[in-house]
């Protein structure tokens, strides 16, 4: 039997257990009709789970002894263990806000807190600008005293 006939014995035997010919004109599974759909599916929801929710999980978790309970709790509950990790950690920390805090934007500030906050920004910054040159004016009389160069009175000289 040479090379070749023991390629098309196999193509045959592969075609038969796939329950087409070795001719098939295509290999996707499609068929020659052509079926388009037009249904838009919905988009899925991000789960969110309450701080009570979170900490009645945790209990039961840690009331667990033999083996297997934690993974017949997540399955009955519908989570991951990643859920169980990422809540105890949150509640070594002692954060029950952190447990319950919400996603996404931030409460919008009105106009009179934003000027408030930039305005405070502002002096902060204005503050450590001034200190700098404190101690930039400081550093220059420390070196004119060190040269013996008697230091210059920029108020004198106007």
């Amino acid at each position: 039997m040479t090379v070749a006939e023991q390629y098309s014995e196999f193509d045959s035997v592969e075609a038969q257990r796939r329950g087409g010919s070795c001719s098939e004109p295509s290999r996707s599974g499609a068929s020659s009709e052509s079926t388009t759909t037009t249904e838009v599916l919905e988009r899925p929801t991000r789960r969110r789970f309450r701080a009570e929710y979170k900490l009645r999980i945790l209990e039961q978790a840690d009331r667990c002894a033999s083996p297997g309970e934690i993974g017949l709790l997540l399955r009955r509950e519908g989570l991951h263990s990643s859920h169980l990790t990422n809540w105890r950690k949150a509640r070594r920390e002692g954060s029950l806000a952190q447990l319950s805090r919400r996603r996404g934007r931030k409460p919008r500030v009105s106009g009179e807190q934003r000027t408030i906050h930039q305005l405070e920004k502002k002096v902060r910054r204005l503050e450590d600008e001034l200190e700098k040159a404190h101690t930039i004016l400081e550093v220059q009389g420390k070196v004119a005293r060190l040269l013996g160069v008697p230091p210059s009175d920029a108020r004198s000289s106007c």
